[in-house]
């Protein structure tokens, strides 16, 4: 089992260990013991569906709604019953709490911004460690010979044509249901791995304009962002290698 088949199982285990029994969750829950990166997400996502269902139970069902439902099981016979979902006010009742769970949804997804800034890292981390890599196309070509130059100075705008990239054989990934591409040089005799996303497909992460590094999992790793994308450079030579790039 690989870390992103254990991430789609995982995802639907619901928080506060209720699930811990089903044996559909028991090897991937074994995995995200074992792998420090893994576990690291595994608690992350957690702690957003706790989150989530804290903020859905402090949504009060309408007085009456019960008494509702059971006269309109109970009618029979007579006039014809309009059912009480179909009825003006608690159509209207229904919409606003539409609306608030997607608020709620909304706010949460902002609010755990750093924690999605959290996981880009590891998942970037994860692909490094584990992932199949190589790229090509004259645009991946390109951008790979500019990136090894010792002259070339990341950590701010770089000339990376998205669409182009995707289409012409740039290595593309998924995270959370959007494409990342990855681009591999090599610069000192070190190797190194830039992944970029759109920055308008992650609205909810922090628009910093700075840059962070750190290690992870013995690799050192580093994330900015430019006008249209965000990026995280990861390499087994470690951050300070990195932060010389930068």
């Amino acid at each position: 089992m690989t870390n992103q088949e254990a991430k789609f199982i995982l995802s639907a285990y619901r928080p506060g260990g209720s699930d811990a029994g089903d044996p559909m969750f028991g090897d991937a829950l074994t995995q995200a013991q074992r792998d420090p990166a893994l576990g690291a997400w595994f608690a992350t996502e957690q702690r957003h569906a706790a989150g989530v269902a804290a903020r859905l139970r402090e949504i009060a069902p309408p007085p009456g709604l019960r008494e509702a439902i059971l006269a309109g099981a109970r009618a029979s016979g007579g006039m014809p019953v309009r059912s009480w979902w179909t009825r003006p006010g608690w159509m209207a009742l229904a919409a606003s709490v539409a609306v608030m769970i997607g608020v709620t949804a909304t706010a949460l997804w902002r609010h755990s911004g750093p924690a999605q800034m959290d996981r880009l890292e590891a998942f970037a981390v994860d692909d490094t460690l584990h992932g199949r890599h190589g790229s090509h196309g004259d645009a991946a070509n390109a951008l790979n010979v500019m990136l090894s130059q010792p002259t070339t100075h990341l950590g701010g705008q770089l000339p990376v044509d998205f669409a182009t990239l995707r289409a012409t054989g740039c290595r593309t990934l998924s995270f959370a249901g959007h494409d990342v591409i990855e681009i591999c040089f090599t610069r000192g005799g070190a190797d190194f791995h830039l992944y970029a996303l759109q920055s308008a497909d992650f609205p909810g992460l922090p628009a910093s304009a700075g840059t962070e590094s750190g290690t992870r999992d013995g690799m050192g790793f580093a994330s900015w962002v430019d006008t249209a994308h965000r990026y995280v450079l990861v390499s087994a030579a470690g951050v300070e290698a990195i932060r010389h790039l930068l």
